[in-house]
């Protein structure tokens, strides 16, 4: 690559600044922690979900040489072209010990100039929007150097800030109090949690960025040629969030040759963090393997503006909004399912510790079902108590000495531990090396 048209690039970049009021996120606190880590910092999680924003709040306290590979100029830039960025970046900027890359996974081989930035004892921060390729490139060249911080879109509290909502421990009592957090949390179950559409609620916004994860990340990437069955399946899974899935009867609706090709597809979304898929809980391998998955989105506003509406959407999606809280929380999750099903196991080692039932409203009809899944779970992990999450109802019940809590997801969503510096909003403070 042209060193002139490389230096543009850089200069271009550098020039950009975080807008006013951003907020930091909770793993802003995590990042600080780690400053002083002589690994590498990986920052990984969907296609605008904010790594760029958070390693932006790094640079305004620590600054560093920074170049963003996400940019339509670099296309000819190949591992060739590391040793003339470096050049480069002390040319125009003098000497840092601290380098930012986004997208650096866009060049092939990246992770060897990594590494001998890391072997010359350098900072490093990386952000990445495709799991396979930062573990492929990470496992081969950088094992044991790195550490990682998976983002995703706002939780509940980063919203509530973001919405300018103030609130303190007497709105959980007050009438207005739980109100105003009521009315909130509305908002943030239907609109999700991705910051740039949460500035215009302009569902156009999730089109396009929709269109763009699955063409460039998906169809691109992958050298997919059939884009009819890839699309088919998406506006499946968008249409059944929460729901077990079957690759062999997912392979007879898209009408392909082998439910192989399925689970490769799946794979691909699980991997640009647009998709998860939750396995049954069990002791045996084998069925852990081959038993049906649920599939699950990684940010409500996807469902709701793309997928297809039925009557159960809301307990669909409430179960969406809480399995990506616990993968927020980075727990280890599970279904499980005898005669009934629970929706949530969390294991903890090798021990089940947490039963989780998701339901929108508990009521006679469906009341029998949901304490049954969730107490048969409990008897077969021998657990005490568990907890069914629902919109709005509150309660506590004993059956034959187990205790079974029932809470507000939007009460449930304040559980998570967060500090003050990881909620409140970001000062700028002096740049230093």
């Amino acid at each position: 690559m042209k060193s002139s048209d490389l230096k543009t690039v850089i200069l271009d970049q550098n020039k950009i600044e975080l807008e006013p009021d951003v907020i930091a996120r909770e793993k802003f606190s995590t990042l600080s922690d780690w400053q002083n880590d002589p690994n590498i910092i990986i920052i990984s999680g969907l296609r605008r979900c904010g790594k760029s924003t958070l390693q932006h709040q790094q640079r305004e306290l620590y600054d560093g040489y920074y170049l963003n590979f996400d940019d339509e100029r670099l296309v000819s830039f190949t591992i060739d072209d590391f040793q003339q960025l470096d050049e480069l970046f002390h040319e125009l900027f003098g000497d840092k010990n601290i380098y930012y890359f986004d997208e650096i996974q866009n060049i092939e081989g990246w992770e060897r100039f990594i590494r001998r930035l890391h072997d010359a004892r350098k900072k490093i921060y990386i952000t990445g929007s495709n799991a396979r390729l930062l573990s492929k490139e990470l496992g081969t060249h950088l094992t044991g150097r790195y550490l990682q911080c998976n983002l995703f879109p706002f939780s509940f509290k980063e919203f509530l800030i973001f919405k300018n909502t103030q609130y303190k421990i007497e709105d959980f009592y007050t009438t207005e109090g739980k109100a105003k957090l009521k009315r909130a949390f509305n908002a943030y179950f239907t609109l999700g949690g991705l910051p740039e559409y949460l500035k215009t609620e302009n569902r156009e916004y999730i089109k396009t960025l929709y269109e763009s994860i699955l063409y460039r990340d998906v169809l691109v990437r992958y050298n997919i040629s059939n884009e009819k069955a890839m699309k088919e399946l998406m506006l499946f899974v968008l249409s059944n969030v929460s729901k077990q899935i079957s690759y062999n009867s997912l392979k007879n609706v898209l009408r392909l040759k082998n439910s192989t090709t399925v689970k490769d597809y799946f794979s691909y979304l699980e991997n640009c963090y647009l998709v998860s898929l939750v396995s049954k809980f069990s002791y045996s391998l084998k069925e852990n393997i081959y038993a049906n998955k649920k599939v699950y989105v990684i940010d409500n506003s996807f469902p709701t503006i793309l997928g297809f509406r039925f009557s159960d959407d809301l307990g669909r999606l409430l179960e969406n909004l809480v399995l990506i809280e616990l993968k927020r929380r980075n727990k280890e999750i599970y279904y499980y399912q005898e005669k009934q099903e629970c929706d949530f196991v969390i294991r903890e080692g090798t021990k089940i510790k947490q039963a989780l039932q998701v339901c929108y409203e508990i009521s006679d009809e469906n009341r029998t079902r949901e304490y049954d899944g969730l107490l048969e779970a409990m008897d077969a992990f021998q657990l005490s108590a568990g907890l069914i999450l629902t919109y709005d109802q509150e309660d506590d019940e004993t059956i034959d000495d187990k205790k079974v809590s029932i809470r507000p997801v939007w009460k449930w969503l304040f559980d998570a531990v967060s500090t003050e510096r990881g909620v409140a909003k970001l000062h700028t403070k002096n740049k230093s090396n």
